[in-house]
């Protein structure tokens, strides 16, 4: 078969992939773009931005439940059309994804985007539709694939994945969801917010990712109080009479559907990865650099999901400019990445955070840690949402800020607030300088910072006001 000469061959037209894309074309290289699954992003079609229409309708739908103590009467007699709710996620969803393709594949010649699955002969060689293509470099971009287990695949479709969720037409009465991870909680809130019995499992004693303790059990005490969660035993699966029954220790219970949310893999599988000649990890993928994202020292380069590491959107974007450009420029050192601050969101109600070093990630000889209870917060008790817990970290001897584990109001602002921070090694005196608004949620980062400005070693000489009245 006839080779086809080419500077750069990109696999998948993800986030990451598309990204590499516009690094090949800045650059001035040639490409193609090889993609074997359903074209749009992981995010539009099946991610972050479905579910967020999902959580929008049960959050507006829920709000009913809180009129009666603002003094809005008749809140009794509303209803949701599941069905009409399931048409308007599927209509956005197509606009997202629409959207995507239109910017950026839809306008690429045939011989330059291939919809067909590509295969790795050698590190530079790639076959797919029929056509052989050798490069200078290689991008894998192919993205990540839903957990089911095999014996799961047994019941069919009363089993789904969170890449079939959003294609529901009606709603079940009942669902269990296994895996109480971040997709497992948004949408097991959602889902009950929108009045099918949620039923939560998981084999871990925690949620949402969280590592902190004292925020997994506010968390965990809030979530119970909308649908039943247990945890710390692995669920089993069983025909039951025309239903699923779902065991997990002494925990029983039979639903309509059961949806494995128990986490994604790198999608690597027929893509032949073992013709790089190096070790692959248990998920199949070879060792790489995260601050060029070179594998070994090949022309090949990993980004976004296929990673397995930091799947999400912001991270696959800078994943795939930073392996587009070293890709661009084989031939030269590569070129080393600051990463940014690590943030992660959690969009249940309230927003469960990650900013930063985790709890775990904290040394309790060195490090110092404030809490502050959203129930004394005056903004969130005026919105009713008085509910969840900031903890907040910083290092001792420098007094500069870490991280941040929390569940909180409007948590995703106060994320970007502590991640900018963070990015620029601000200490706790450098974040209490800066002005501060009454009532805000914000005024939760601000006690969280005063309590951490005792406990640290290099503080401001005095209040601003004081310092400014003397200067003059």
């Amino acid at each position: 078969m006839k080779e086809r000469q080419v500077d750069i061959v990109i696999i998948g037209s993800g986030s990451a992939g598309l990204n590499a894309m516009a690094q090949a074309r800045e650059a001035g290289r040639s490409f193609v773009l090889i993609n074997g699954g359903a074209p749009g992003t992981t995010c539009a079609r099946i991610g972050c931005m479905p579910s967020k229409v999902m959580i929008h309708i049960a959050e507006q739908y829920y709000r009913r439940t809180h009129f009666g103590q603002f003094g809005i009467d008749g809140h009794e007699g509303l209803s949701l059309d599941a069905s009409e709710a399931m048409k308007h996620v599927q209509e956005l969803r197509d606009g997202f994804v629409q959207g995507v393709v239109s910017r950026s594949t839809a306008k690429l010649p045939d011989d330059v985007f291939i919809q067909e699955h590509a295969r790795l002969l050698e590190p530079t060689l790639v076959e797919a539709a029929g056509q052989r293509f050798r490069a200078k470099a290689v991008v894998i971009a192919t993205g990540s694939t839903p957990i089911l287990p095999m014996p799961w695949r047994q019941f069919g479709k009363r089993v789904i994945t969170t890449d079939e969720v959003f294609e529901l037409e009606e709603l079940p009465a009942s669902m269990a969801i296994v895996g109480m991870g971040t997709i497992g909680l948004e949408l097991g809130q959602s889902l009950s917010r929108m009045g099918v019995a949620i039923s939560g499992f998981d084999q871990i004693e925690r949620i949402a990712g969280i590592t902190d303790p004292e925020v997994n059990r506010c968390a965990i005490e809030l979530m119970r109080q909308e649908f039943p969660i247990h945890l710390g035993a692995t669920a089993t699966l069983a025909e039951a009479d025309g239903k699923l029954r779902v065991r997990a220790g002494e925990h029983e219970v039979l639903v309509d559907k059961v949806l494995s949310s128990i986490g994604r893999v790198p999608m690597v599988e027929g893509l032949g990865l073992e013709v790089l000649d190096l070790p692959l990890n248990a998920r199949g993928v070879p060792p790489f650099d995260s601050h060029t994202m070179q594998v070994g020292d090949l022309p090949v380069f990993l980004a976004g999901d296929v990673t397995g590491e930091r799947q999400v959107l912001h991270e696959a974007t800078d994943e795939g400019k930073i392996a587009g450009y070293n890709a661009a420029h084989v031939g030269e050192a590569p070129q080393r990445f600051h990463r940014k601050t690590a943030f992660y969101v959690n969009f249940c109600d309230p927003n469960i955070v990650a900013v930063g070093d985790r709890f775990d990630q904290i040394d309790p000889e060195r490090g110092a840690v404030a809490e502050v209870r959203f129930s004394t917060v005056g903004r969130a008790r005026a919105m009713g949402e008085a509910h969840g817990v900031l903890r907040l970290y910083a290092e001792r001897a420098s007094g500069r800020v870490l991280g941040s584990e929390m569940i909180a109001p409007r948590g995703e602002h106060l994320g970007h607030l502590l991640a900018w921070a963070i990015e620029q090694r601000m200490t706790v005196g450098d974040m209490l300088r800066m002005p501060f608004y009454h009532p805000v949620i914000e005024a939760a980062l601000k006690a969280a910072l005063s309590q951490l400005h005792a406990k640290v070693d290099v503080r401001n000489p005095g209040p601003i006001t004081e310092i400014a009245l003397a200067a003059s």
